[in-house]
């Protein structure tokens, strides 16, 4: 059967190799439309139709192949617009479900303390002796019955204490090893990065997935490919501008080795720097993109989902281009967002 093209994953790599060399879209497509205008009849009128049997102009292959070109971006604008409508279902429909437990939680905890009260009530109710007084007999046996258990108690733990004197100075240690696990809840409490990576100040906001990074560096406005200097290695990346040779933005040995022909960098809006990096083991998870990096995250925190820029849901999208501004004020001495 024919495969479906307009999922076709086969030819990302060549496709990325294009991209890395035409860094934009616009010269991508040109380099597309080159191919089909040089080596294909994309551009020629039907054989056998009036346009190529007289004057030759070739109006008639050119609108057929600009009607063409319409339809599949009209196809695959169709695809994107379908997809996204799909991820909005589903973010509402988690939303709702998050809606519903925590509903379904808050009626359990009115009813347990409804439950909780009820039995307060009824243990504090003291009944009538047959006498027509009061009778508190249950209620002093009671007492007395758990004041006995008690005594017991305490003796039963003067007689360890004195068996075991040992123990007490084991027993010093415990605050320390409870104040440490009091410390590892709190950090095990903490929220989960966004986008699975973060932001190293002055630097870059980075995201990732097992199989690749996408770091954001930002830039002045209307900076051009030919400004910067940009490389990367299986273990090193470096970024720099071209007009000063000797200062980089970025130049650190990489925490783990990546695959060099699957990655790739772009200029997206004049004044963002998008780095790909494909990572060599797409099986594990980085704390940082350099080793020098600082602050790392807790990669047991990590979410496994898409996290480049273009596949995260709205609000956390927002988050990551509310940490890319402020990384570029900062980097221009202006004020923050929260500022």
């Amino acid at each position: 059967s024919r495969p479906d093209y307009t999922n076709d994953d086969r030819f990302d790599g060549l496709f990325l190799q294009i991209a890395h060399q035409t860094q934009g879209i616009e010269p991508l497509l040109d380099t597309l439309f080159s191919f089909l205008r040089r080596k294909s009849d994309f551009f020629s009128p039907p054989h056998g139709s009036s346009s190529s049997n007289a004057s030759g102009s070739g109006d008639e292959g050119t609108e057929a192949a600009i009607a063409k070109v319409n339809e599949v971006v009209r196809k695959h604008a169709q695809i994107y617009l379908e997809g996204k409508r799909k991820e909005e279902e589903e973010r509402l429909k988690k939303l709702k479900k998050q809606k519903e437990q925590a509903e379904e939680a808050k009626k359990k905890q009115q009813q347990a303390a409804t439950a909780a009260a009820k039995m307060t009530e009824e243990e504090g109710v003291i009944e009538l002796g047959e006498d027509g007084g009061f009778d508190i007999s249950s209620e002093t046996m009671t007492m007395e019955k758990q004041q006995s258990e008690e005594d017991q108690n305490k003796k039963g733990a003067a007689a360890a204490a004195a068996a075991k004197p040992e123990e007490q100075t084991n027993n010093k240690e415990t605050p320390d090893k409870e104040e440490e696990e009091e410390e590892e809840e709190e950090e095990d409490n903490s929220p989960p990065p966004i986008g699975n990576g973060g932001t190293i100040p002055n630097k870059y906001v980075w995201t990732q997935t097992l199989q690749e990074l996408t770091i954001n560096i930002p830039l002045p406005d209307n900076t051009r490919g030919r400004d910067l200097n940009v490389t990367i290695s299986k273990k090193h990346l470096k970024v720099g501008y071209v007009k000063t040779k000797s200062e980089f933005i970025v130049n650190d040995e990489l925490t783990k080795p990546i695959i060099v022909d699957d990655s790739f960098w772009t200029i997206e809006d004049g004044n963002r720097l998008v780095l790909t990096i494909t990572k060599s083991n797409q099986m594990e998870w980085w704390d940082a993109p350099c080793i020098n990096d600082t602050p790392k995250i807790n990669i047991q925190k990590v979410q496994p989902e898409n996290s480049n820029l273009n596949d995260l849901d709205g609000e956390t999208r927002q988050t990551v281009e509310k940490m890319m501004y402020d990384q570029r004020q900062k980097a221009l001495g202006l004020p923050t967002a929260d500022e």
